[in-house]
């Protein structure tokens, strides 16, 4: 029927998903909520032989990182399609936990992979308030709800609740990478927030060869696969022009969050 049909195309189908930037509940991060509209259509439209997810991120939200990469997979294992992930600066922390939604995952010679740990970082002002004569007054239903106050010198207990915070959503991101990298993971301590070049994370098994988007996917389906691009969808406020404060403030957290890799 195809041939007689021009606008039809026997072409295989292999949509292109990006997520790039930091991950986020809010702002113009990555967020499951913002990004479900766009992942549901590139699973849903057309009859696709399979999904390529184009990875850039230092990391973020854990929660939201979980989140998205439960969407990619649950929708694979629903269209029976094989996912493969394409990282290009950094997959780094949450970033790679993103990646490990990927059936196989294929890196630049220079992409930074791995920083399999959490991270919790502040500031501290308290010998600042001191020396301008500021008094910090807290009142507090519960011993904990002021945990971490910048404007207040460091308490052990502190330190001590916060890593204790910090370990099982470390154990949840370990877990990830085992349930999906399985025998192809190194004996080596990869699980120590490490980050490793290229082909360092290809012979420790956190991805699978050196290659790019289009060559990887021409080899797999034929020269003849097309590449469809899939993309968030802007708001109206965004494409108004109306969020430009809202954008310099979480484009200067997204910056922070590169620095921390030297991109």
């Amino acid at each position: 029927m195809k041939r007689f049909i021009p606008f039809l195309s026997d072409r295989p189908l292999v949509p292109v998903i990006r997520l790039h930037g930091t991950i986020s509940a809010g702002g113009r991060g990555l967020s499951d909520a913002g990004l479900a509209p766009m992942i549901e259509r590139a699973f849903r439209k057309g009859k696709p032989v399979a999904v390529a997810v184009v990875v850039n991120s230092p990391g973020g939200s854990p929660a939201q990182s979980s989140l998205i990469a439960a969407r990619i997979r649950r929708l694979a294992d629903e269209k029976s399609l094989r996912v493969h992930v394409f990282v290009e600066d950094a997959a780094a922390s949450g970033g790679y936990w993103l990646a490990c939604a990927g059936d196989d995952i294929w890196v630049d010679q220079s992409s930074l992979v791995g920083s399999i740990g959490v991270i919790f970082s502040s500031f501290g002002f308290p010998e600042f308030m001191a020396r301008h004569g500021i008094e910090r007054r807290v009142h507090t239903a519960g011993t904990s709800k002021s945990l971490a106050d910048p404007f207040l010198p460091e308490k052990p207990q502190d330190v001590a609740r916060l890593k204790a915070i910090q370990a099982p959503i470390h154990d949840a991101f370990i877990a990830h990478v085992k349930s999906r990298r399985g025998a192809r993971l190194a004996e080596a301590d990869i699980f120590n927030a490490d980050i490793w070049v290229g082909q360092q994370a290809v012979d420790l098994g956190l991805a699978d060869g050196v290659a790019h988007l289009v060559p990887k996917m021409k080899e797999l389906y034929g020269p003849d696969v097309h590449l469809a691009p899939h993309s968030p969808r802007r708001g109206l406020m965004q494409r108004l022009g109306l969020r430009a404060m809202a954008d310099v403030m979480a484009g200067v957290e997204d910056r922070a969050a590169w620095a921390r890799l030297g991109l």
